[in-house]
């Protein structure tokens, strides 16, 4: 096996995954926009691993096209990301991190909370991110903890559009709307994810994270889309969701 790793899209946190990776002596091998996956892989047809970093909207177009010989080797970092996603692609074992940090242009990594990892490569992915003095926790099922993710993105992103502010002003100040959004989300992520939840554990684990890093905004510029996604999921999983149809009327074009 060689010591090159594939990184399919280099945004801001391809690029924080690529500092990691050069820095713990491998080489990175960019897939860029444009470029094909096939032919990359007749050059690196067994690289260590093929880190996914491109967008939650181009995730099931990338994934469709991953080469076979790259399938039991990649690895996935998205934003409202599910089982279902790599399942309906026929990738079995990804190696899996929920990223609790963030990188924005021109600014350093913030670290909210450690970021749980999961799969055959999250030793890979760990020496990675601590050479860059983020942690890492190494889990065995990651479902829950990508459902916290998720509702940690939807409810400051979507309650966000209704009262603005920050994390820790949603928190303290506007509990009802929080709790209302999450049980509505957690009933989306519960069927999506095909598991029960416990939404009070949920709930309440989201609001550590909150307070973990208060300070930090709500709405940002993919809300609406974040909303339209949720309740088209809603639409063909027959749940009701009258809070996020509520908002979305009263906010999205």
């Amino acid at each position: 096996m060689s010591n090159k790793i594939v990184i399919i899209g280099l945004g801001q946190l391809g690029a924080v995954f690529a500092h990691g990776f050069l820095r713990s002596g491998r080489t990175v091998v960019p897939v860029t926009r444009g470029v094909a996956q096939q032919e990359v892989a007749a050059d690196v047809p067994r690289p260590e691993l093929v880190l996914v970093a491109v967008g939650e909207a181009d995730i099931d177009a990338v994934l469709a096209d991953v080469p076979d010989v790259w399938r039991d080797r990649v690895c996935l970092l998205q934003n409202e990301l599910l089982p279902y996603q790599w399942e309906s692609h026929a990738i079995a074992d990804p190696t899996v991190v929920a990223v609790w940090f963030e990188k924005k242009r021109n600014t350093g990594i913030t670290e909210i909370i450690p970021s749980p990892v999961a799969g055959p490569r999250a030793g890979l992915v760990a020496e990675a991110l601590g050479g860059l003095g983020l942690r890492t926790q190494s889990i065995d099922d990651i479902t829950d903890d990508l459902i916290l993710k998720n509702l940690y993105i939807l409810v400051a992103n979507i309650a966000g559009l209704e009262v603005g502010g920050t994390v820790g002003e949603l928190w303290s100040n506007h509990r009802a709307l929080v709790d209302t959004v999450a049980g509505e989300i957690l009933q989306i992520q519960s069927a999506l994810a095909e598991r029960p939840t416990d939404d009070a554990d949920m709930i309440e684990a989201l609001g550590e994270v909150f307070l973990a890093d208060p300070g930090h905004g709500t709405k940002g510029r993919s809300a609406p889309h974040r909303l339209r996604r949720a309740i088209d999921h809603a639409d063909r999983l027959g749940l009701r969701v009258p809070d996020l149809r509520r908002i979305a009327a009263a906010h999205i074009p």
